[in-house]
């Protein structure tokens, strides 16, 4: 995988001459600045690490096709980019098995790619990965239900304690019931028994 080293004094300066020298835009890439001390005076300078989004995208999902190709699944793919997140959609003949018992399959696949990608770069991409549109239905089921449980807590002032779910779900419910009046939420537990806590404002 191409990664590109800049290196200088000025971070700004450093950045907006790599993205002026490779033509591209800071939504195009990923990037992580080290900071380098050298000489008798310990002068700083910068180390600027940079490789374009589509080169990730590239080689996440050849080793998703290889990794998928192990366990034995006939998968296709599609895949974007927005706003610096690469997303990809799998499509296999048995997707039961690709997203696992609570989407815990999924899940995994997630973090290893995650963490590949860090073991490549030293750098975290942001990652989404789905089967057909199981998350599609997720985040529909998790609003449908965050609604719920907001207008039971509004009506009968008593809190609501949810299941465990994972940083994504919970992340979801959050942003669901972040302008719902008369309710608030909030994090508890220790993963994996994190949960979230639907609780009635006083106002």
């Amino acid at each position: 995988m191409e990664l590109y080293i800049y290196e200088g004094k000025e971070k700004n300066n450093l950045l907006e001459k790599a993205l002026d020298n490779l033509k591209l835009n800071e939504e195009d890439v990923l990037y992580k600045f080290e900071e380098k001390k050298s000489g008798l005076f310990k002068t700083v300078h910068y180390k600027l690490s940079i490789v374009k989004l589509t080169v990730i995208q590239t080689y996440l999902k050849d080793f998703l096709i290889q990794l998928t190709s192990d366990m034995g699944l006939n998968v296709t793919f599609e895949s974007n980019i927005r706003n610096k997140q690469i997303g990809i959609k799998m499509f296999s003949d048995n997707n039961p098995i690709l997203i696992g018992k609570n989407g815990q399959t999924l899940s995994a696949l997630t973090l290893i790619s995650k963490q590949v990608m860090f073991n490549q770069l030293g750098m975290f991409p942001y990652i989404n990965l789905d089967v057909e549109n199981y998350k599609d239905k997720q985040v529909a089921h998790l609003e449908r239900l965050a609604k719920n449980i907001a207008r039971e807590v509004k009506s009968t002032k008593t809190q609501v304690v949810m299941e465990n779910m994972n940083s994504y779900e919970r992340r979801i419910v959050h942003n669901i019931l972040t302008n719902y009046k008369g309710i608030k939420t909030e994090s508890e537990g220790i993963e994996p028994n994190r949960h979230i806590i639907v609780k009635p404002t006083k106002d």
